[in-house]
């Protein structure tokens, strides 16, 4: 089984925010454990302002070392128009990035590892969730 890290669970490993979430990293094999190109986009945005000797920056960037990052294809655009469609209509939208790698788990058939369920559990297609960080 593969699992993608959302933008929130990468930035708890990169702040070294949840030993319980290091430990079950520690256990699994890291080509088990993907980035969608969403996370990178939103993580590269957020350390846009720093210098590049910043910690944060060298943090970010070593994860890109370490885990793959998926390209996000034309497929998880379908699944995006659903979810939108689904989310808006019901009045119960959630940020657009967050549509945005929900769709590319459910395109990739992988799990999308966050600490927020609640939030993404709003999504009716057959997405795949799991918190490691509690």
């Amino acid at each position: 089984m593969r699992y993608m890290l959302d933008t929130d669970m990468a930035s708890y490993i990169i702040r070294s925010k949840s030993p319980i979430l290091e430990a079950r990293l520690q256990t699994m094999l890291l080509s088990d454990v993907v980035l969608s190109a969403m996370t990178q986009g939103e993580l590269l945005y957020g350390i846009q302002r720093l210098p590049a000797s910043h910690r944060l920056q060298v943090e970010v960037r070593k994860l890109f070392g370490i885990l793959q990052v998926l390209p996000w294809p034309p497929e998880a655009a379908e699944s995006y128009a659903e979810i939108r469609h689904q989310l808006v209509s019901e009045g119960q939208p959630i940020g657009e990035m967050d549509m945005l790698i929900a769709a590319h788990a459910i395109s990739a058939g992988v799990t999308l590892v966050t600490n927020n369920t609640r939030h993404y559990s709003r999504i009716k297609a057959p997405l795949q969730l799991e918190n490691w960080a509690v």
